[in-house]
């Protein structure tokens, strides 16, 4: 699950750089905000992806810290 929540944010990382700097009608058809002609860049669609990035890089973060292990049960004093 850790290498997969990275390898996803990265491709978000790429998808967020890829709205921030193509004009939307140079998007690829099948990605959302595609315009035909259209030279709108679409800034919030960049900022959600990099969220979404930042997210799962930190889930990623936390599932690769160390096991919890359960309360240790009290010392016998026999």
């Amino acid at each position: 699950m850790t290498v997969g929540a990275v390898i996803v944010g990265i491709v978000l990382v790429i998808v967020a750089i890829l709205y921030w700097i193509t004009p939307a009608g140079s998007l690829p058809g099948f990605a959302p905000g595609f315009e035909a002609g259209s030279t709108h860049i679409h800034i919030k669609h960049g900022v959600a992806a990099f969220i979404l990035a930042l997210a799962l890089f930190a889930l990623a973060w936390f599932k690769s810290g160390p096991a919890e292990t359960g309360a240790t049960p009290p010392a016998s004093t026999n």
